[in-house]
């Protein structure tokens, strides 16, 4: 029967380090699933391992999360600041029978296990069915009582998944300083949280068959699950650092858009026909579970620079001049001042379209911003010879006297120019760029001395001349 409940999702992560990008993928998922269906989108931070979760990593997700534009409903739930709701629950399970005080050692689990694994079933402990009044002074761990019978789970990517009773031991739930276990913790909490819909890594796919026992025995409603494949390296294996396992603040440090990065995740193992580039509203209307995919899906950077130069080309080209300029801020050696600033926003219009990345737009405007005199090496200072700099003379003099200083009319004064000196258009061009530019990448002659106006062209042609 259809559920008819809200939609709710969620997103888990543990704060052990940064929003790595197969987390930032689930996370849009799951928030556009929810928005689709105009339910809700959760956030809970799963902090209870307190050895390794960091406040500096919870705000590392959280600002993460806020970059790529994933804004979840409410407050983050903090599941080791709920360690008492698992306990009451852990308790109510004990009274249904369905978990039990376990006093074994580890050495005796251990051997139990081996026993276990030699005659080919799962771990069950010896006190299951013993007095809890027989157990000794000592601390105890709480397990589940795993039932005896085969776990079926209907999941929305890998469909029926069937596991035998064989491959789950009795699960500790509580451990014997009292802390709950992670499936004992997900499941109290994507149960008081509304959890209607789990989409998560099918690394967790054994865990969902877990929680369906812990769900069964509770009485509780089981979520829908959708397992996802993990995303693997552009070599089709396991995804590292070296290949793109990094957390979303780096793919913003290479000079992604966030609206980039979101629509190069969602076609990561997600397909909608043969449709690529999506905006936002078109993710939140085109998403649902029947486009996720079974096999693992690869890094894949020409692909992310693609799409994220369509998003460049759409971005309003102010956001963007603000954008960068936060990124030149950190460079020595630029002039950043009102007026280079001035040139960077004059330019945009026409830069985006060039550039696949932030990152790709620096190297563009680097040309405006360096500070003079330049120093020229190479071919650079080749093309300033002795005849080249003469005629640079007598440009900078026709220029001077030019009255329309558009790209238009720039471009006419420059080939009258040429056909005034009697030499063809790269005799005027090759020096000219070295002069402006200093050798730096730059759009073409007309439009670079239009942005840069008369004043700064007739001065960088003075510092040659």
């Amino acid at each position: 029967m259809q559920n008819k409940r809200p939609i709710i999702t969620r997103f888990a992560p543990s704060p052990t380090g940064y929003l790595h990008i197969g987390g930032a993928r689930t996370a849009l998922f799951s928030a556009l699933f929810a928005r689709r269906h105009g339910g809700q989108f959760k956030l809970r931070i799963e902090d209870t391992d307190r050895a390794r979760s960091t406040d500096d990593a919870v705000t590392a997700i959280l600002d993460g999360m806020r970059w790529l534009g994933l804004d979840w409903d409410g407050e983050p739930v903090s599941q080791f600041a709920r360690a008492e709701r698992h306990r009451e629950v852990v308790d109510a399970l004990i009274a249904r029978g369905a978990a039990f005080r376990c006093w074994c050692t580890p050495d005796e689990v251990e051997a139990l296990r081996q026993t276990a694994f030699d005659e080919g079933r799962a771990l069950r402990s010896p006190w299951r069915d013993r007095d809890p009044s027989e157990g000794p002074d000592t601390p105890f761990v709480v397990r589940f009582k795993a039932p005896d019978r085969d776990v079926a789970l209907q999941d929305g990517v890998q469909g029926e998944v069937r596991w035998a009773a064989k491959e789950f031991d009795d699960l500790v739930l509580l451990r014997s300083d009292g802390a709950p276990t992670y499936n004992l913790a997900v499941v109290v909490d994507d149960h008081d949280m509304g959890v209607t819909h789990v989409i998560r890594g099918d690394d967790h796919l054994v865990n969902g068959g877990r929680q369906t026992q812990i769900y069964d025995a509770l009485g509780w409603n089981i979520p829908h699950f959708a397992h996802i494949p993990l995303i693997h390296g552009p070599d089709g294996k396991k995804l590292s650092k070296r290949h793109g396992a990094l957390g979303v603040e780096a793919y913003r440090d290479m000079g992604y858009l966030p609206e980039g990065l979101r629509n190069y995740l969602l076609r990561l193992g997600w397909s909608h026909g043969d449709k690529e580039l999506f905006t936002d509203a078109e993710m939140v209307a085109a998403f649902d579970l029947a486009g996720l995919n079974k096999s693992p899906a690869r890094l894949d950077f020409d692909k992310m620079a693609s799409v994220n130069a369509f998003h460049m080309k759409r971005a309003d080209s102010a956001r963007l001049t603000d954008l960068l300029w936060a990124r030149l801020e950190t460079k020595p050696g630029l002039r950043l001042d009102e007026t280079g600033r001035a040139w960077v926003r004059a330019s945009m219009d026409t830069l985006k379209e060039r550039a696949a990345t932030l990152a790709e737009l620096e190297d563009q405007v680097y040309f405006m911003l360096r500070l003079r005199p330049f120093t020229m090496e190479g071919k650079t200072a080749k093309a300033l010879d002795e005849d080249a700099l003469a005629r640079l003379g007598r440009l900078s003099k026709a220029l001077a006297s030019h009255n329309d200083w558009s790209e238009p009319a720039l471009g006419d004064a420059l080939k009258a120019f040429a056909e005034t000196e009697g030499v063809g258009f790269g005799k005027i061009g090759q020096p000219l760029r070295a002069a402006i530019t200093g050798g730096a990448p730059a759009p073409d002659m007309s439009f670079v001395l239009a942005v840069l106006g008369r004043d700064e062209v007739l001065a960088r042609l003075n510092d040659v001349i």
